[in-house]
């Protein structure tokens, strides 16, 4: 009776010693997040005025005459968000459609060897290494085009989006119930309409979800952008000229010692914006789950 209860304040006393030990690794794997969140909210705060999102980026010359007379520096990051915007969406719509029919396509012939070749090429495409997909589409794009465009940018980030949306669309629908499938062929539809009738609607909050978590995974990449979109200090709305964007602006604000101030308030506008998308895929997911 002793042992028993010897080994069960043991067991206790273990049972609470590794409950504790993972909070306090958890605590200390969040650390480094939130002293990066805490430095760029207390430095940048104070910069996301409405000029800030409406005005263009400044001249160094303007920002180092404000700085001399002890005044803020006038102008803001418009002309990347702007670009950013574009880029996204033309990438955005080129990239939802492909991935998604090619994930489908996976789910569907996940045995065939195609369909694994595919398979093996879309991991391969997702591990590979952002700049190196900006000297490619440098190549493929920017020098037959003959200059740096939104258009070679959207492309960059095209091929960054489509390995991740695939391999979400692809394993959302590998976990539906099979009885959606047979339901649908057993009321005579073809396997084509049961995937776009049936399947893919039902899988919608995975899938949206995926797409999100991808939009957030490009949109702070700078290297791509170095190479196809070059940048552009005003507001255009082309596609086929060099064009701006807000991880572009944050490397120019750190090479120019005038515009250093400026680094917060952007990191600050670029995180918020991730953390939104990021927050609204976890609530997608959580009510698709639901």
């Amino acid at each position: 009776m002793i042992m028993n209860k010897l080994k069960t304040q043991q067991r206790l006393a273990t049972d609470k010693l590794i409950r504790w030990s993972i909070c306090l690794l958890a605590a200390l794997t969040a650390v480094p997040l939130l002293a990066i969140l805490g430095e760029v909210l207390l430095r940048g705060y104070d910069q996301l005025t409405w000029s800030f999102f409406t005005e263009p980026t400044p001249t160094a010359y303007k920002a180092m005459k404000a700085i001399e007379a002890g005044e803020p520096i006038p102008g803001g990051i418009a002309n990347g968000i702007v670009g950013t915007m574009i880029m996204l969406s033309m990438a955005i719509i080129a990239a939802v459609p492909l991935g998604i029919l090619c994930g489908a396509f996976l789910a569907e012939n996940s045995k065939s060897r195609f369909a694994q070749f595919v398979s093996y090429l879309t991991d391969l495409l997702q591990g590979t290494p952002s700049v190196i997909i900006g000297i490619v589409t440098y190549i493929w794009v920017v020098v037959p085009m003959k200059g740096y465009s939104a258009i070679a940018g959207s492309v960059a980030l095209f091929i960054m989006m489509l390995p991740l949306i695939i391999r979400s669309t692809e394993e959302t629908l590998k976990i539906l119930p099979a009885s959606l499938k047979e339901a649908g062929l057993a009321l005579g539809g073809n396997r084509a309409r049961v995937m776009l009738k049936v399947q893919l609607p039902a899988a919608f909050g995975g899938i949206f979800t995926g797409v999100l978590l991808a939009i957030s995974r490009v949109i702070g990449e700078t290297a791509p952008l170095m190479f196809t979109a070059l940048g552009c200090s005003f507001i255009r709305f082309s596609i086929d000229k060099p064009i701006s964007a807000v991880p572009l602006l944050i490397w120019e604000f750190f090479n120019d010692p005038n515009l250093q101030e400026l680094i917060w308030g952007a990191s600050l506008f670029l995180l918020l914006f991730v953390l939104t998308l990021n927050l609204i895929a976890k609530y997608l997911a959580k009510r698709w789950n639901q």
